[in-house]
Parts: C-alpha cells; sequence; structure tokens
C-alpha cells in the first residue's frame, strides 16, 4: 500500500468517525428534546398545537422503553398508519379522532423533521397509534359506562402493552399485521362495514322522501303513493329494479315481492300489506339507519375478544337464539326475552348443567307484581297454577290455613314454588349458567308468542322455542342423550340434573342490525333504547380508559 492510499483512507477513516459522532450527537440532541416534550405532561395532560395527547401515561412509558428515540422515521410506516386511519371512517369511527387533520398539516413538511417540530410529530403519530389501536381492539364507548351488569373482557394488545408497541414499529410489516389482526376480519363485522358504505351512499344521493300516512295498501289495490313506495324500495334494493310506467299507481306482484323483502330486513310481519307498522319502518331517515350500523359495530368490537370457536348467543333485540361450533352456525331458534321494564341483562356466563323438570320459585318482583294480587283475589290461582306455598325449611303449607289479606310482598314469610309439569313457567328444562341476576334459558308453555314477530313477553330469563334440540347439541352424546331419552325423563316427572361433559360459553348480547343469510343488512327495533348511547358515545372527544379503570 503506498503512502498516499494510506494517508488517504486514514482520512476517510477519520471522516466517517466524524459523521458517526456527529449523527450521535444529534440523535442525543433530539432525544433530549422529546425528553423535554414529554416533561411538559402536567395532570396527564399534554397539549401539542391543537392536539391532547390522550394516553399521556402509555405515551411517556412507550418513549422511555425506547429510549426517547423516534419511532417514525419510515415513510411507509407512517403511511401505512394514516391509510388506516382514513379508512377507520369505513368501520364507522372518526379518524379526527387520530389527529388526521393535524397529522396532514404537519406532514407537509416531510415526515423526517427534527428538532421540536420533529418530536411533536414523532409523539402525535404514536399517540395516534395508540388512541386507533385502542378503538379497534375493543371500540370507544366503555360498555361497561352504560351496562352495570357488562362482564365481558376487555384486554388492550398484551399485559405488557409499552413493550408491543416498541415491538410492531420496529417494521412496517410488523405494523401492518398488526393492524390486520386488530381489524375483525369476520363476516358479521365485514357485512356492517359494507352496509354502513351502502347506506352512506343512499345518503349522498339524497336518501328518500318519506311515504305520507293513509289507508292500509294491499296487494292489487290502486293507490296515489304507489309510486313513493316504489321510489323508497328501490333505494335499499328492496326493488330490484323500476316497474313500469303504465301501471305506476297499482300495487302489483312485483312491488308486493319488494314490500315483503323490506318487511324481512325490518322484522316485520311479512304479509305485504303495506299499514302503519312498515310505513313507519320506510319513514325511518337514512341518517338513522346510517347510526343504527355504526351502533353495531361498536357493539362487535366490544365483544370480538370474547367470541370462541364454541358458544351459545342469544340476540336480545332479534329476539333469536343460536348455537355455533367450529366457527360454524350449527343451530338457531326463536326466543322471548325481557319486558321494557324487565329487560334481559346483557353478560358472558358458561352452560355447566342443565334441569330436567324444573320446579320454579317465584322470585320477588313477579311475587309482588303478579302472584300475590292474583292469590289474594282467588286462592284457587294457586292449584290452577300447580303452585305450593313453603315455609323457609322448605315445608308445604296448607294455603288455606294461610292469613293472605294481612300478608305483604314485603316480608313475605313463605315461598311460592311452581311445580314440574307442562304448564310450570320454565317448561320442561332449563339450561343453566352462573349469573347474579338468576336468568337462564329455558322451555315455555307460552308457545303461541313464538309466532309473534316481536316477543319481549318475559321477565328477564330468555325462553326457547326448541329447547330439547340445544339440550342434546350441549350433552354431545346422541346415543345416550336424544329426543327418545328426554321424553322417558319428562314422562317421570322428577326432576333431574345434568352437568354438561363440557362448560359451553353463553353470551347474551343486543344487536339492533345484522345480516341475514345472503349478507343484507336486517333491522331490529331498539325494545330496550340502547343505541343512541351508544350513538352520543361515539361523538364525543376521545377518551382513554384503560381496562380495569372502570
Amino acid at each position: 500500500m503506498t503512502p498516499k492510499l494510506r494517508f488517504f483512507l486514514y482520512c476517510c477513516a477519520v471522516l466517517l468517525l466524524g459523521l458517526i459522532l456527529l449523527q450521535s450527537s444529534v440523535n442525543a440532541a433530539q432525544q433530549n428534546i422529546l425528553q423535554q416534550q414529554l416533561q411538559g405532561i402536567e395532570n396527564n395532560k399534554l397539549m401539542l398545537g391543537q392536539s391532547e395527547i390522550a394516553s399521556t401515561d402509555m405515551i411517556r412509558d412507550v418513549y422511555q422503553y425506547n429510549q426517547y428515540k423516534l419511532f417514525w422515521q419510515n415513510k411507509e410506516l407512517v403511511d401505512t398508519l394514516l391509510n388506516t386511519i382514513r379508512e377507520s371512517y369505513q368501520q364507522g369511527l372518526d379518524p379526527e379522532d387520530y389527529h388526521l387533520a393535524e397529522l396532514n398539516t404537519r406532514l407537509k413538511k416531510g415526515f423526517k423533521q427534527s428538532g421540536i417540530q420533529g418530536a411533536q410529530l414523532d409523539i402525535l403519530l404514536t399517540d395516534a397509534l395508540l388512541r386507533l389501536s385502542y378503538h379497534l381492539i375493543f371500540g370507544k364507548v366503555v360498555p361497561a359506562d352504560l351496562d352495570a351488569d357488562w362482564n365481558l373482557r376487555r384486554d388492550f394488545l398484551t399485559k405488557d402493552p409499552v413493550a408491543k408497541i416498541n415491538y410492531i414499529l420496529q417494521s412496517d410489516v410488523r405494523l401492518k399485521k398488526f393492524f390486520r389482526q386488530s381489524i375483525n376480519t369476520g363476516p358479521f363485522y365485514q357485512g356492517l362495514i359494507k352496509a354502513l358504505a351502502q347506506y352512506r351512499q343512499i345518503q349522498k344521493n339524497g336518501g328518500w322522501q318519506s311515504v305520507p300516512s293513509g289507508a292500509t295498501i294491499k296487494p292489487g289495490m290502486t293507490d296515489s303513493r304507489i309510486l313513493q313506495i316504489k321510489a323508497r324500495l328501490y333505494a335499499t334494493g328492496d326493488l330490484k329494479k323500476k316497474t313500469s310506467v303504465q301501471a305506476e299507481h297499482i300495487y302489483d306482484a312485483s312491488i308486493e315481492a319488494g314490500v315483503k323483502h323490506f318487511q324481512q330486513r325490518h322484522n316485520i310481519d311479512a304479509d305485504g300489506v303495506i299499514g302503519k307498522g312498515t310505513l313507519a319502518m320506510m319513514n325511518i331517515p337514512v341518517a338513522q339507519r346510517i347510526d343504527q350500523i355504526r351502533a353495531n359495530l361498536e357493539r362487535i368490537r366490544w365483544v370480538k375478544q370474547n367470541i370462541e370457536e364454541e358458544f351459545v348467543l342469544v340476540n336480545i333485540a332479534g329476539f333469536k337464539v343460536y348455537y355455533v361450533k367450529d366457527n360454524k352456525l350449527v343451530w338457531k331458534s326463536r326466543a322471548q326475552v325481557g319486558k321494557e321494564y324487565r329487560k334481559t341483562p346483557v353478560f358472558k356466563s358458561d352452560i355447566n348443567y342443565l334441569v330436567f323438570n324444573p320446579t320454579w320459585t317465584v322470585p320477588p318482583t313477579i311475587l309482588r307484581n303478579d302472584v300475590l294480587p292474583k292469590i289474594k283475589r282467588d286462592i284457587g290461582y294457586l292449584k290452577k297454577k300447580n303452585m305450593s306455598v313453603l315455609d323457609f325449611k322448605g315445608n308445604i303449607i296448607n294455603p288455606a290455613n294461610v292469613n293472605w289479606s294481612s300478608i305483604s310482598a314485603k316480608g313475605f314469610p313463605y315461598m311460592i314454588r311452581q311445580e314440574p309439569g307442562p304448564t310450570n313457567s320454565l317448561g320442561r328444562v332449563k339450561i343453566m349458567f352462573p349469573n347474579k341476576q338468576m336468568v337462564y334459558l329455558h322451555d315455555t308453555p307460552s308457545k303461541a308468542n313464538f309466532k309473534k314477530v316481536e316477543r319481549a313477553f318475559s321477565s328477564g330469563c330468555i325462553r326457547i322455542e326448541n329447547p330439547f334440540e340445544l339440550v342434546e347439541l350441549l350433552l354431545k352424546d346422541s346415543n345416550k342423550w336424544n329426543q327418545a331419552s328426554f321424553k322417558g325423563i319428562l314422562d317421570s316427572g322428577k326432576l333431574k340434573n345434568v352437568n354438561l361433559p363440557q362448560t359451553v360459553p353463553v353470551l347474551l348480547l343486543y344487536f339492533t342490525a345484522q345480516l341475514n343469510e345472503d349478507g343484507e343488512v336486517i333491522f331490529f327495533k331498539d325494545i330496550y333504547k340502547r343505541d343512541e348511547k351508544i350513538v352520543e358515545g361515539l361523538r364525543q372527544p376521545f377518551q382513554f380508559t384503560m381496562p380495569g379503570k372502570r
């Protein structure tokens, strides 16, 4: 090696070392600036421009874990976050919850910035990620704030979310994978996303006009409102094509098919008759339907962590019970749920045993409001309903020896028990799962009510139309447990408890929008008036509440 070459290489090495030291100095300075920005947190608040950093404690921990280095120095990483923020609108969320406008403004100067501006941009991007992750994983609205019975699991990222955030921000590939895992890809959620886009497009096109009230319209009749009804059905795809204007006022067969399709999608008797109920559903504004879909997308985000490969699901608002096994729907049945003033609660539990030929002990509320007043009017009511009077030691008391006129429900000194039999309020079987509300699934003698579209008739428990079909599936041994063996147990008239071979999760949930078998959105009446509170919550400013805080 010549002296000149040796000197040249020496100079290059010195220059390279100088550049490394300079970059290290720049990085250290940038880290100090970022740390100083985070030291500006007071009372768990930090404002950067017009944007408030919501997750201050976690932001501080995330950067401390990363030694206050900048995360967002890769354009693909930034683009992935921004694209996912924009796409959140399609899921019924608000991109402005994730600093979209502020980020767009700051990023006009480029994604690599230095000094205070670089530190603030990085913090904003990280906070946007945390906010978006929070909403994608379990929703914006805290369900326990709306329902004291809520007990479903809420886990944010992992047991160590700080390490998880640092891990996923190491590469664009990891961030994309994280978003793919966080966004629900199930057919229910994706179907409602499609429905939301459909109804937003309808709104963009001008929505639909209200159909005037008037006399009931039956197939074959002529009515001046038929043109408006056709337009209304066409707007939502219930009428697949516009019919000939030659019969513009005649309620013909093609329109009848569209009306029946509309009625089925809105949980109305699909009789083709356009009466007050059908018109009321037609005249609900498109904006309200959009809100309804958004509320139910939020409900799915609440529960998606609690969905397993096998479970029983009650949709309270839809009056249906479903059994899913190996992620496939294997059984469904109509159900009756709690009246508006005796609501069926929302919660999760595990079915662990069955009771054949159950007795029914009258609960205090029903005793006070229903049973005791009827006994006072007619003591024969007890015999008609196959009911016994017991003391608290379990001894049967002769009702004729009780001075009913002097007894009130408060401090009632007895128990009223309905004995097993076909007229028992619980029917011939009940499906049990632990819960403080004393709610369960059960058979019922009130079979006629299953023919009605709206079935809020119970005192909170869930009555099933075909309970023994579900019982056979839960017991998972058709040789031992089948309809013939069930009949033998029932004919004995004796109460019998049977444990399940393994517990099965049961979720009592409330959805006012879901999909039919063709993937079309169907709407249910909000019988407990719960949608508006969710919609209002979605409109509120972002609030970060870690699981377990409420």
